[in-house]
């Protein structure tokens, strides 16, 4: 198994929720690979599996059958005390609604998986002050999140995920919340991040905006994989 960072691969997931007679199936025989700092598009309907795969990829959930690989890693293997760590050190993840911390400044939020890792306050402080640079927010660190829009929210989100340097981002529906306008602008943020930091880039998303700017479209129907490559069927 290779372990290029930023590298996945997911063999034989199976998926299930509940138990005895209310046990459902979400996910079949689901394989995937993912290259080091491609930018992907994950897609299907509502119900078809996506989030699940998401959450079973970043750790948060354990699969019932299969294995999921990170940068060479078997994270399916790992106890929850080592998949935190994973987490911290490897993942960076960005949300639809950004779970932001309301009574932290832009810059405190940013910082914050920093002070997890045990970083000194003067590298968090120097680190967070150049992420949010990175997305244009210069003039917005000291700002709650109640002082922001909604598309500078989300670019304070990117930022905390990105101030890690990871070597995967995981996103859930990152467009979902704001204006087309506001959209495109996130979206293109996410590609330059991609590009300049050759950070992997996975995306749950309904937007055709986002499998047409993606390097691949993973499709999945029915808890099925069915398309791995091109626009949304």
């Amino acid at each position: 198994m290779s372990n290029k960072p930023g590298e996945l691969t997911a063999v034989g997931i199976n998926h299930s929720y509940g138990a005895g007679k209310l046990k459902v199936p979400v996910l079949y025989d689901v394989g995937l690979h993912i290259n080091n700092s491609e930018f992907i598009a994950l897609c299907g309907t509502s119900g078809s599996g996506k989030s699940t795969l998401l959450s079973l990829l970043a750790g948060l959930t354990r699969p019932e059958e299969g294995q999921i690989f990170i940068s060479g890693e078997e994270i399916s293997r790992y106890n929850e005390n080592q998949l935190c760590l994973f987490r911290r050190r490897s993942m960076g993840f960005v949300f639809q609604s950004f779970n932001l911390l309301p009574n932290l400044t832009a810059l405190e939020n940013v910082e914050l998986p920093l002070v997890f890792l045990g970083e000194s306050r003067r590298n968090r402080i120097k680190r967070a002050k150049e992420m949010l640079a990175m997305v244009g927010l210069e003039e917005r660190m000291k700002h709650r999140p109640n002082e922001l829009s909604g598309g500078q929210q989300q670019r304070v989100s990117i930022a905390r995920a990105l101030v890690t340097k990871p070597s995967i981002v995981l996103a859930d529906e990152p467009t979902g919340n704001l204006d087309s306008a506001t959209e495109e602008e996130i979206l293109i943020l996410m590609r330059e991040m991609n590009r300049e930091n050759k950070t992997t880039f996975v995306i749950v998303t309904h937007d055709q905006g986002v499998a047409e700017m993606s390097d691949r479209v993973i499709y999945l129907k029915d808890g099925r994989v069915i398309q791995k490559e091109g626009m949304l069927a």
